[in-house]
């Protein structure tokens, strides 16, 4: 694993529950992490549960004793880490949003296909898509159980920057992190809205704002609990603070999207809701074990919002753990995501999200980038690349 901090920590906490939970055909071994400062990353691999850990990731890409590579890093250097590794014939691992640019983004796609030929296998991080929940909100819209979709609706509320003194992570500079808002929480309910309908967004038109334009510089460049330096140095914002864009899917339905880091008392409020002609699915983040749904096939008299409690042994990925009422937790989709990514490369089945899906969602943030910065103005989304075959 590259990378150590808050993903690190997540993706750490999966690797060493997976194979205690589930019976897979491999199992995992957590051979070495890797981070920039010698000490931290030794700390880390001794917190977190690695054998080894080293500050050079070209040495772990090729490490004959290890197969996949896992990326947590910031963005900005999961192209070059990831191109390394498929090369080398690992299987990849890569937290969202895939890159930082289109042109990066592609560059993976096409690698990820040329890999898979020699059967290295490639997967993006979408964690959320891994929540109970949500794999049950998608098979009941594949099921028609909604009838035909209209409206899809969704916001990532975070508040954790309203305050202008806090200081200038890595997260607020675009030649680190690719964009705001946008890319670090937008990315993923375009991932979900997209991933639960079975429908792609093929034009936007899109809002932007920075509110707090300058920062005092960090005393290191950390993530979410970062503290000021306390001197009067302070650095430009270069991304987004809040992301607001309408969208039309290729199903006919219309989309309403919302991401902010502003929304001062909202600690992680993802919701979705899909509206069609026979009901209603809403989920909230803050609720995970929930669903929401309106059956409108149902007499009038007894129509009306149920609550389903996703807990039961027939749910997704729920059979392994506890008795129904016993609810899990956010760890829990990291979990089955190292689940469904050991299971395809034990069998060598094609994981989802690809590097090829990932780079779907890349577009639609590009030209929600493009929208805004054209004063809103209607923008189709650059068709992603229909079969991305080997080069």
């Amino acid at each position: 694993m590259v990378g150590y901090a808050f993903m690190g920590a997540a993706h750490s906490q999966a690797w060493r529950t997976v194979n205690r939970v589930y019976d897979l055909p491999a199992r995992a071994r957590m051979v070495a992490v890797c981070g920039r400062d010698a000490g931290k990353v030794a700390e880390a691999a001794d917190r977190l549960g690695w054998e080894e850990h080293t500050t050079d990731w070209r040495e772990l890409v090729n490490r004959p004793d290890i197969d996949i590579v896992d990326i947590c890093t910031p963005g900005d250097s999961h192209a070059e880490i990831a191109l390394a590794a498929l090369a080398a014939g690992k299987h990849v691992l890569c937290e969202k949003p895939l890159a930082n640019t289109v042109a990066e983004a592609r560059e993976m796609a096409a690698a990820a296909a040329t890999a898979r030929a020699g059967g290295a296998l490639s997967m993006c991080g979408f964690n959320y898509r891994r929540v109970p929940a949500v794999a049950l909100m998608r098979q009941l819209v594949a099921d028609g159980r909604l009838g035909e979709i209209r409206h899809v609706r969704a916001s990532y509320l975070q508040d954790w920057i309203v305050d202008p003194q806090f200081p200038l992570v890595w997260r607020l500079r675009k030649e680190v992190s690719g964009s705001g808002a946008l890319g670090d929480i937008g990315a993923h309910i375009i991932d979900l809205t997209q991933y639960v309908t079975g429908q792609q967004i093929t034009g936007v038109s899109a809002v932007t704002e920075t509110f707090v334009k300058e920062r005092p510089l960090p005393t290191e460049s950390s993530g979410l609990a970062a503290q000021a330096d306390g001197a009067t140095a302070t650095g430009p914002v270069t991304v987004d603070d809040a992301a607001v864009f309408v969208a039309r899917l290729d199903g006919g339905a219309l989309g309403t999207y919302e991401a902010t880091r502003f929304a001062t008392g909202r600690k992680n409020a993802l919701r979705v809701e899909i509206n069609g002609s026979l009901g209603t699915l809403a989920f909230d983040l803050e609720r995970l074990n929930e669903l929401e749904y309106y059956d409108a096939t149902r007499p009038v008299a007894e129509q009306g919002f149920s609550r389903i409690l996703v807990t039961e042994s027939e749910h997704p990925y729920l059979s392994a753990w506890w008795p129904p009422g016993h609810i899990i937790g956010y760890e829990h989709s990291f979990t089955h995501q190292m689940r469904d990514f050991i299971e395809a490369v034990a069998t060598g089945a094609d994981p989802s999200p690809s590097f090829a899906e990932a780079l779907q969602v890349q577009l639609v943030l590009d030209a929600v980038v493009q929208s805004a910065e054209l004063g809103s103005s209607w923008t189709k989304v650059e068709p992603a690349l229909t079969a991305v075959t080997a080069a």
